[in-house]
């Protein structure tokens, strides 16, 4: 075998342990999605920020990122979240954050939401949501606790 397929080899198996570094260390995914590949039933996330509210994304406006396409009420929230989609993208893949606390993951109701110390959770529903907010600091301990392993099994 020659020295360059060896230093071919070598590059290859230091880009990929690079690359896998990065999408485990630094990002939240993968993202839940609908049928469509819409992450956040195709809610814009980042008008949980800038309106407090649960506001449907038009076809409009769709930002592709980390595996699905992100629907947004605006160009304007579009460019937001293009330029810093960690900031806006929620917590856990966009999964029920309970659930995640429990150690499973669960589908969200999008209107079902609190956005705490910046960063954005979802929840299955209304009364999940109010169990949430029971004790928001212990449910997110436990939820960081366990999403490494959940997210090893998605």
């Amino acid at each position: 075998m020659k020295l360059s397929t060896y230093v071919k080899a070598g590059f290859s198996i230091l880009f990929g342990a690079i690359f896998s570094l990065n999408v485990w260390a630094g990002e939240a995914g993968p993202y839940s999605k609908d049928w469509t590949g819409t992450a956040a039933d195709g809610y814009d996330v980042v008008a949980y920020f800038s309106d407090g509210a649960a506001t449907k994304g038009s076809k409009d406006f769709v930002h592709e990122w980390n595996g699905a396409k992100w629907r947004f009420s605006s160009e304007g929230n579009l460019n937001t979240f293009a330029a810093n989609p960690e900031k806006y993208a929620p917590q856990y893949g966009g999964y029920c954050a309970y659930a995640v606390s429990n150690g499973y993951t669960a589908s969200v109701d999008p209107k079902a939401f609190t956005v705490v110390d910046g960063k954005l959770y979802l929840n299955y529903s209304q009364s999940v949501k109010e169990t949430w907010e029971r004790d928001v600091p212990g449910y997110i301990s436990k939820a960081e606790k366990y999403w490494p392993t959940v997210r090893s099994k998605l």
